[in-house]
């Protein structure tokens, strides 16, 4: 998947949110989730955050009808793990550990949450030493 040159806004956000939770879409179906109670500004908003997402390579047009469709290019694991490494880099000096310390202490995580970071970072292990 393409990698934002550059980070996303909220707005921006809201239309990835829509585009991830619903497949490729046009702009009047973004724009009517987005903006239930609609208008002409909301549609014309929402066609220059698609023109700003395209042009940082997070969502692809497909022109190949008359109403273009729109889809992200980017997964939303990919974005939060771009923006994670972004606060690491800004807030610890490129480390993830304070990060996800800091996460993994104030969220009070379930035995279900510790099990699975559990078994990730055993998976990881293996995969390091190649079994």
């Amino acid at each position: 998947m393409a990698r934002p040159s550059q980070d996303v806004t909220e707005a921006e956000l809201a239309v990835l949110q829509v585009l991830w939770d619903r497949g490729a879409q046009a702009i009047r179906r973004i724009s009517d989730a987005i903006y239930p109670a609609g208008g002409i500004s909301r549609y014309a908003t929402v066609q220059k955050l698609l023109e700003r997402l395209e042009a940082k390579g997070c969502v692809t047009r497909d022109r190949s009808e008359s109403v273009h469709k729109f889809a992200a290019a980017i997964g939303r694991d990919d974005l939060i793990g771009k923006r994670l490494q972004d606060v690491a880099e800004t807030l610890c000096g490129g480390s993830l550990t304070p990060l996800l310390s800091h996460l993994v202490r104030a969220e009070g995580l379930s035995d279900a949450d510790r099990k699975a970071l559990r078994g990730m970072i055993e998976r990881m292990d293996l995969d390091v030493k190649g079994g």
